[in-house]
C-alpha cells in the first residue's frame, strides 16, 4: 500500500485526488457509494503487479477530491467530464475501465458518451439500464419499491445527512459494508438513526483500519457529495434523451454477486440472462455471477475479482 502514489489533478473545474501504482496499459477504477478510491486498494496492487498502471480517483464529491456546492453539479455528464479531463491531463488516450455501484453507472455513461477513450470495460454490480423515455428513474424505483426505497429517500437535500449526523460515522460505515441482504434497501421515514442497534461483527474482509480510513474521510467531507449523485439521477436521465436507444459499443465483462440487492431488482435477472442485456451491449463477452457474494464484491473477494479483471483485459 505504501507504494501507491497520491496526486491531485485539476480537471473540469475541480481538483481530483488520484491514487495510482504501476506502469503499463492503464486501468481506470471507478468507486461507488459510500466509498473512495480505497475500495479498489486490492485490485490496484493486483493489476500493478501484472504489468498494468492502475489508477483510482476519489470521484467528485468524495474523499480528497473537491465537493462542488450545487446539487446539480453531480450529473453523470459532470463525472464523465471529470474523467475525460483526468485522462487528458495524464496524457492517456485510452483505458481499460472498471466500475462498481455508482462507478458502474458512470462507466456505462462513459462508454456511451466517449467509447473512443475505452479499450474494454469490466463492470460490476449494476447492469446497464436502457433509458426509458416514458419514466424517470426515481419514479421507476418508487413504482417498484415505494417511497421508503433508499434512492427515493435520498432525494431531499439535507434530510438524510441530518439522520446520518445522529450516528457515529464509523458505526455507519460498518452498517453500510456489513449488510449482505439481497432485499431492497429501505429507510422508513420515522427511522431514528441514533436508535439503530450496533452493527454485527465486521465481515472478515473488512478491518477496523479500513473502517477508520472511510470514517476519517467521510467525517471530513460528509456524505452530501455522494448523495447528490442520487439527486441528479433524474437530471442525468433528462440530459441523456439524445442517447435513448444507444448501445454500449465496447467489449464488456459483467460481474455480480448472487446476494447483491441489485441482482434481485424485479426483471434484472431475466434482462441479464435472456438476451436483453446482450442486445443493448452487443460486445458483451462474459457474465459472471459470483455465488454467495454480496454487493461489495471487489472487497469481499479481492483476489477473485482481480483475476476476473486481469483475465479479461489481458485479451486486448
Amino acid at each position: 500500500m505504501e507504494n501507491i502514489e497520491h496526486t491531485t489533478v485539476s480537471t473540469n473545474g475541480i481538483n481530483m485526488h488520484v491514487a495510482s501504482i504501476g506502469t503499463g496499459p492503464v486501468v481506470l477504477f471507478l468507486h461507488g457509494f459510500p466509498e473512495l478510491w480505497y475500495s479498489w486498494r486490492h485490485q490496484l496492487l493486483y493489476l500493478s503487479s501484472r504489468g498494468y498502471r492502475a489508477v483510482a480517483p476519489d470521484l467528485r464529491g468524495y474523499g480528497d477530491t473537491d465537493v462542488p456546492p450545487s446539487v446539480t453539479s453531480y450529473t453523470a455528464f459532470h463525472i464523465v467530464g471529470d474523467l475525460v479531463g483526468l485522462l487528458d491531463k495524464l496524457g492517456i488516450e485510452q483505458v481499460f475501465l472498471v466500475g462498481h455501484d455508482w462507478g458502474a453507472i458512470i462507466a456505462w455513461y462513459f462508454c456511451m458518451l466517449r467509447p473512443d477513450r475505452i479499450k474494454a470495460l469490466v463492470n460490476t454490480s449494476v447492469a446497464f439500464y436502457p433509458r426509458n423515455p416514458a419514466m424517470n428513474p426515481v419514479n421507476g424505483f418508487r413504482a417498484l419499491f415505494g417511497d421508503d426505497y433508499y434512492i427515493c429517500r435520498f432525494q431531499e437535500p439535507g434530510e438524510v445527512e441530518e439522520g446520518f449526523a445522529q450516528i457515529d460515522i464509523a458505526k455507519l460505515v460498518k452498517r453500510f459494508f456489513g449488510s449482505s441482504s439481497s432485499k431492497p434497501p429501505c429507510i422508513p421515514k420515522d427511522i431514528r438513526y441514533r436508535d439503530l442497534p450496533d452493527p454485527p461483527e465486521l465481515p472478515l474482509w473488512l478491518s477496523e483500519e479500513d473502517v477508520n480510513y472511510y470514517a476519517t474521510k467521510f467525517n471530513q467531507k460528509g456524505f452530501t457529495g455522494g448523495l447528490n449523485y442520487y439527486r441528479c439521477l433524474n437530471l442525468s436521465w433528462e440530459l441523456a434523451a439524445p442517447w435513448t436507444g444507444a448501445q454500449i459499443k465496447v467489449p464488456v465483462k459483467f460481474i455480480v454477486g448472487d446476494l447483491d440487492s441489485t441482482y434481485h431488482i424485479p426483471g434484472i435477472k431475466e434482462y441479464i440472462h435472456n438476451g436483453g442485456f446482450k442486445k443493448d451491449v452487443p460486445l458483451l463477452q462474459e457474465v459472471v455471477v459470483m455465488e454467495g457474494v454480496a454487493h461489495f464484491l471487489n472487497q469481499e473477494k479481492p483476489e477473485e475479482v482481480g483475476e476476473h479483471i486481469y483475465n479479461f483485459i489481458n485479451k486486448f
